[in-house]
């Protein structure tokens, strides 16, 4: 009896594990992001029955999968209703509400989106911001995660301010050795090849690609590289 349960909690595992797989891929990278209360949700619901499926041989299999399938497919078309509709939108997914403008707080928004003072400063304390009075806008998006607009006074000083190089860089930091091998897909998108790389290595007095660690090529088209025996 206890192998027939055991293989038994396989297979429903296995098959619940594929079918979320494919759901998971046909409902999109917003479901899997989670960027609205409202996909998170769906998100915690949707594991919760696979879990179902897959752990409790009371709940028929067959019936289960049903209730998986047809809850990712209903999510599918709120998604796409919302898409078409501000309306279906507003509903599902809310609207960003300002919490803060001019440092002044909106009792009114913390009264709707239920939020107290305490929650408000953890926030802000989440992006290094512990003055009110720094804060120009403050908005509530509607995955819960506040968005701040510093007041000008307090912003960091950015290249064009100081007068610094605004160039574009040359590269973007990619990995292209790893654990001894070239990673020849990186190198192919960077327009290098093999030979660049071992004159590279010949600067910095390696010989062999097989005694590099890892190596990622930086913005201005240096190497950065790390040996296999450089222990620290």
């Amino acid at each position: 009896m206890n192998d027939i349960n055991f293989w038994d909690m396989i297979w429903r595992t296995t098959i619940s594990f594929l079918i979320l797989l494919i759901l998971a891929r046909v409902m999109g990278k917003k479901q899997i992001s989670q960027l609205t209360f409202f996909h998170y949700i769906t998100g915690i619901t949707i594991g919760s029955i696979a879990a179902e499926i897959a752990a409790q041989k009371e709940t028929p299999f067959v019936d289960g999968l049903i209730s998986l399938v047809c809850w990712a497919a209903l999510t599918i078309l709120m998604t796409y209703l919302s898409q078409i509709s501000p309306k279906i939108r507003l509903l599902l997914d809310d609207e960003p509400t300002i919490i803060i403008k001019d440092g002044k707080i909106s009792l009114k928004s913390l009264k709707s989106t239920r939020l107290n003072m305490d929650d408000v400063m953890m926030l802000l304390r989440e992006q290094s911001i512990f003055s009110i009075d720094d804060v120009l806008f403050a908005v509530l998006e509607t995955n819960g995660e506040l968005s701040v607009f510093k007041k000008p006074s307090e912003q960091n000083a950015t290249k064009q301010n100081v007068k610094a190089d605004v160039s574009l860089p040359t590269y973007m930091p990619t990995e292209i050795i790893s654990d001894g091998k070239i990673l020849y897909k990186n190198l192919k998108e960077l327009n290098l090849n093999e030979e660049w790389i071992l004159k590279k290595l010949n600067k910095h007095g390696v010989q062999s690609i097989k005694d590099v660690y890892f190596a990622q090529l930086q913005t201005n088209g240096s190497l950065s590289i790390n040996l296999k025996d450089n222990d620290l």
